[in-house]
């Protein structure tokens, strides 16, 4: 059953959940998309996109280049930029022209980038776990050339990469507090691996320069595994969990859950005013309208998407 347990300050007294797509083997890689008034979506296993349009209701099939793309983002210009576990690279892509921006650390291929944000100075953040060289329907099969999983840091305007955070198994999602002062990433190492073991947590690193410190675990997720992350403008983070989305305060505290009949994999906040949120749960997408919007909306609220604007 589809439920908001919890305060009801993220929401309106009567508001519902509703499921505006299914069908799906894993859904994953949300974006809003404002120059097409738009959701944007992956079926990872299945290497199909979608698009989904709120004023007609319509679910179409995304005709852009399929290589497992498991994130997506938008940069200052409003391209997409986007991860392939397929290619294993960061990518641009516009209306279905793909243009490659990294895909090797000193000499070797990536392992498969999977989540992404960008900064107020441009760079690409994102994390390379290696799901899609190991599992077999995520992308294709290869190894770790360089032997971990990092977090990278990339600016497109240099060219250079630079792996930013070095002690997390298997990085997952990841998002910046509103003044990009800390980054929270997920360690999803549990999720390949059927014994129990492994990491189920978010991290937390201080930024200075553009480097990360003091890294320290912010948050157990007892219900499955934290995959895509959020923040909003308050600070509180949003997280993917088996329940559906549980909302964490800044010092960790439970505030609410978006109860959901499946495991979330992934979200985004999106529409006219950046109020709605999408969620991305394997098999389905679910829209649900909140009072706040992503922290990543305010930085960017200078660089208007409107053409006439």
């Amino acid at each position: 059953m589809n439920s908001v347990q919890g305060i009801k300050n993220f929401f309106e007294s009567n508001v519902t959940i509703t499921k505006i797509a299914s069908g799906f083997r894993r859904a994953q890689g949300p974006v809003w998309i404002p120059k097409f008034g738009a959701l944007r979506w992956s079926d990872l296993t299945r290497n199909q996109n979608f698009q989904y349009s709120p004023k007609t209701q319509n679910v179409s099939i995304y005709e852009g280049a399929d290589d497992f793309i498991s994130a997506r983002t938008l940069n200052r210009d409003g391209d997409v930029i986007q991860s392939s576990h397929g290619k294993r690279r960061i990518e641009r892509e516009e209306d279905g022209k793909v243009q490659r921006m990294t895909d090797h650390y000193n000499g070797a291929h990536l392992n498969s980038p999977h989540d992404l944000v960008i900064t107020r100075d441009g760079t690409i953040w994102f994390t390379d776990p290696s799901f899609g060289i190991q599992i077999a329907d995520e992308g294709r099969p290869g190894v770790q050339e360089y032997a971990d999983s990092y977090v990278f840091r990339f600016d497109s305007r240099t060219e250079k990469l630079l792996a930013v955070i070095i002690d997390i198994e298997e990085p997952n999602g990841l998002a910046f507090s509103p003044d990009e002062s800390l980054l929270y990433v997920t360690d999803s190492s549990a999720y390949l691996r059927n014994d129990g073991s492994g990491n189920h947590h978010i991290r937390v690193y201080d930024l200075e320069n553009s480097h990360c410190k003091n890294g320290r675990t912010f948050k157990e997720i007892e219900e499955g595994i934290p995959h895509g992350i959020r923040v909003d403008v308050d600070g509180n983070i949003w997280t993917c969990s088996s329940q559906g989305v549980e909302i964490l305060s800044p010092d960790g505290s439970t505030l609410g859950v978006i109860e959901l009949p499946e495991p979330a994999t992934n979200l985004c906040f999106g529409g006219e005013d950046g109020r709605d949120l999408y969620i991305c749960a394997t098999t389905s997408v679910y829209h649900i309208p909140t009072r706040t919007t992503d922290a990543a909306r305010k930085p960017l609220s200078r660089m208007s998407f409107n053409k006439d604007a």
